[in-house]
């Protein structure tokens, strides 16, 4: 299995792109292509301005210079007009180093703060081997270092966020047998509130960091005891977590009563708060003809969640049906001051 990174959705090129507005191209003169080896590639191929004005100049052009400027404008922007060229280029100046160097390189900027610049130059060693466990890894942990960043933009960060997800979802089906893939992939879809995903996630975590394939050079022992701590104790913090799951997932499925016993064990307690235990369990009440248990439900959830429309709409369809025509368009009436208050 492989991954096109030119041809997955691109979410964060968007961020990324700009940092090489300021990039002018220029050519390498005949004489230097023809010396490195590389005129069929690169004649009449604009390259970042840094490398050839050296060229121009008459100064040494450093391959390896051209190399991280050209991954820095094709990881910025994988549909860049040379991008095919850029990578040849690059896989024939560097040989079997073009990976790992682009992901050294990427890492030092990592270390360094600089998680958008790792970001570029690991989408660039992506897309020279496709298949690399330390980009995927690092480029992963680079994209959610981006998220934590956003601060209050939110749109940026749920597209790093995502990019983050599927980039550790791909690693694990790559190398199923790298641990760190699924200790951070568990960590995405507990923020997603998939908790029986993350458990699932967590247990191969534990079943594969058992082992000597984890290869990260930050890794020794103590800390990998650690994590496995970590997660352990995770684990035991999601078991009522993903009873309740169970619980929505049987009512989504149909199978209203098999949900509510499971989720009536939560009415009271820590998870008596969380109003989609309530709708979940209104919703059951309604398809097994409860009207009065399904309001009571509904209630409860605008009480927690004063703006819920949904189970304002669920409130007027009850009292619609019983014909109580003045309670039914109390909620309409709410519902109309809800939307016209998030329009404006």
């Amino acid at each position: 299995m492989s991954v096109n990174i030119e041809r997955s959705e691109d979410r964060i090129s968007i961020y990324l792109a700009p940092r090489n507005h300021d990039m002018m191209f220029g050519e390498l003169s005949s004489d230097y292509l023809n010396r490195i080896g590389a005129a069929e590639i690169l004649v009449g191929v604009p390259v970042p301005v840094r490398a050839a004005e050296a060229d121009e100049e008459g100064g040494s052009t450093d391959a390896r210079d051209i190399v991280f400027d050209m991954a820095r404008v094709i990881g910025g922007d994988p549909t860049f007009v040379y991008a095919d060229k850029y990578i040849n280029f690059i896989k024939h100046a560097a040989g079997e180093q073009a990976e790992p160097m682009l992901v050294a390189e990427g890492a030092r900027s990592a270390d360094n703060g600089d998680f958008e610049d790792a970001c570029m130059l690991l989408r660039a060693a992506l897309m020279v081997e496709n298949n690399s466990r330390a980009a995927l890894y690092l480029y992963g942990r680079a994209c959610k270092a981006c998220q934590e960043m956003a601060e209050e933009d939110e749109e940026r960060a749920a597209r790093f966020k995502a990019e983050a997800m599927d980039t550790f979802e791909l690693l694990t089906m790559l190398h199923p047998e790298f641990a760190m893939g699924y200790y951070f992939l568990g960590y995405e879809y507990l923020n997603l509130g998939l908790y029986m995903k993350t458990k699932l996630t967590w247990q191969d975590f534990l079943k594969h960091s058992s082992g000597t394939e984890l290869e990260t050079s930050e890794m020794d022992d103590n800390m990998l005891a650690g994590l496995r701590d970590e997660i352990a104790e995770r684990l035991e913090e999601l078991e009522d977590p993903v009873k309740i799951e169970d619980g929505c997932n049987k009512i989504m499925m149909g199978d209203y009563q098999g949900g509510m016993e499971v989720l009536s064990e939560y009415k009271e307690g820590p998870y008596s708060e969380w109003w989609p235990l309530w709708h979940y369990l209104g919703t059951a009440e309604v398809a097994l003809g409860h009207s009065e248990e399904a309001e009571g439900c509904f209630k409860k959830v605008l009480k927690l969640s004063p703006s819920n429309t949904d189970a304002m709409e669920e409130l007027a369809a009850i009292y619609a049906l019983r014909g109580d025509e003045e309670s039914a368009a109390k909620y309409r009436n709410k519902i109309k001051i809800v939307r016209n208050n998030v329009d404006l």
